[in-house]
Formats: C-alpha cells, structure tokens, sequence
C-alpha cells in the first residue's frame, strides 16, 4: 500500500489535509488586496506569485509587510489578458523563444506553441530570475509552481524545474496523477490527489459545490488552486472572467466555508510541511 504524504507529515493515514492556494497573487491589484484579506480573515493557507506581473512588485511588498503568509512563486511565461499583458523578467533580448514580437509572453491560447517551441535555456533564465527576484527582495519562499501549467507541459521543463525546486530547497506543485506517484515514490512529498483548479468548475452554483467537495474531501493531503479577487472595476475592465474569481473571494470569506471546514475536521496547512522534504 502507498503511503499517504500525511503519513510523511506524521499525521494519521485518515486525516484530511488541505493546501487551499491562492494563484495568481501579483496580477492586478484587486487580486493582491483579496489575497490578503482571505489570508487574514478567510480560508486560504498559501499564495503564489506572479513576479512579472504589473502588480508583482506590490505583491512583494505585501508579502514583506505580512511576514507570516506562506507563499511560492508562480513561475509565469504566459500572458493572457488581450488588453492587460506582461513580458518576462529577463531582458527580451536573453529568452527570445518567450515572447512575442512585442516582447510579451505567448496568450494561453498558444500555450501549446510555447511549450513545444520555447528554447529549454530561455525558460530556465526566465524561472531562475523570478525566484532570484524574490529572494533578492529578502523573501523566502516555500514552492514553486506555474502559470498555465507550463512547468509540468514537456519533460525537460519538468526535469528542469525540478532541479531548480531541489537546487533552491523549494517544494514544488504537480498536476499530473502519475506524476505525483512518481514524485512520491522518489520520497517527495506531494499531495495525494490531483490539484483542484477553481477555473475548471462551473461559477453557477460554486458555493454548493465547494461545500460538497469539502464534505467529500478524501483522506490524505489535497490541494486547491483558488483565485478570489472581489468584483471591482479593475477586475471587471482586464477580464471577462471575473465572475470565477469573485465567486472564489467570495465562498472563502464566508462564515459558512468556515463551519464546513470545522464540522469536518479538515486541517489547512502550506507547502511549508512539504519543503523539507525537497531539501534533503
């Protein structure tokens, strides 16, 4: 039988664990503000952010003045707002396989393109220079994962930020069911079932359904990828999409998330118990 990554932890096999993460801190400056009000007040156990982001540099400095919020980096080498776009760290000139003729990261609808054409030396400058970048600002953070899933898209990029998760003793988020079983089968602690992306389920009806996940939550460690931002202009004027993250800001305020969570003994907790696996 397969141990359980809470097992790892030093939890019993049957306890229910939950990273609730919330992706995409940095993208604007009504997610950066939600973020941190669902760290404070809401369900949330972690962020991530998106250092080339408009806002990533406000982002960093929330992070510095909220020393106690577990965070990763958001590895981001896609841009997909039409009207609201961002470009890598690095000088254009260093990745040329990652931009556009105007120097901006590839729409998420040329993923694909990105994945089988991005020069494996680029990406690597890029994800080194984001998390440079964060450490540089004296930041520390837990794991990395990415924007778009772009670290986990082509075998060499895995490998490649694998090696950059050891090399900086981060842990590091996966997607794929095998993948996981690999990675635990290498003594990796990661979690036990596949990530929950909030995009990927319906706005309609979102509050009853995330009652009912969290009342079905399995045994063993699971992860949720949540996007809150509240409705503002802001929002409303860089995307279309907006209701799914209101919707995300929304449930996880709220007082009846917070009683399902209790009356089901589930237990919030960060990458930050799954780091020192990856230091070893």
């Amino acid at each position: 039988m397969t141990a359980l990554t809470v097992e790892m932890l030093g939890y019993p096999r049957d306890a229910r664990l939950l990273i609730v993460n919330i992706d995409d801190f940095g993208f604007c400056h009504t997610a950066n503000e939600s973020a941190i009000h669902t760290m404070r007040h809401g369900l949330a156990s972690s962020v991530t952010i998106m250092v080339p982001c408009p806002w990533g540099l406000h982002g960093m400095r929330l992070l510095a003045e909220n020393p106690g919020i577990p965070f990763g980096v958001h590895l981001t080498a896609i841009s997909e707002h039409e009207m609201f776009r961002w470009g890598p760290v690095c000088a254009r000139e260093e990745v040329p396989s990652l931009v556009d003729g105007r120097g901006f990261f590839l729409p998420e609808e040329k993923r694909d393109a990105l994945i089988a054409g991005a020069d494996i030396k680029d990406l690597e400058r890029e994800f080194r220079r984001q998390i440079d970048t964060v450490l540089e600002a004296g930041l520390s953070p837990n794991h990395l994962d990415s924007h778009c899933h772009v670290h986990d898209g082509r075998r060499d990029i895995l490998d490649m930020t694998a090696g950059l998760a050891r090399e900086y003793g981060l842990a590091l988020r996966f997607h794929d069911p095998l993948l996981l079983r690999a990675m635990k089968d290498a003594g990796r602690a990661v979690a036990d079932h596949p990530c929950v992306d909030s995009f990927r389920l319906p706005t309609e009806g979102k509050d009853d359904l995330y009652e009912k996940m969290l009342r079905g939550l399995p045994p063993g460690l699971s992860e949720w990828a949540i996007h809150p931002a509240r409705e503002t202009g802001e929002l409303k004027g860089i995307t279309p999409e907006w209701p799914v993250r209101d919707a995300d800001y929304r449930f996880f305020n709220s007082d009846r998330a917070r009683r399902v969570l209790e009356e089901e003994g589930i237990r919030l907790i960060a990458f930050t118990e799954l780091q020192k696996f990856w230091k070893r």
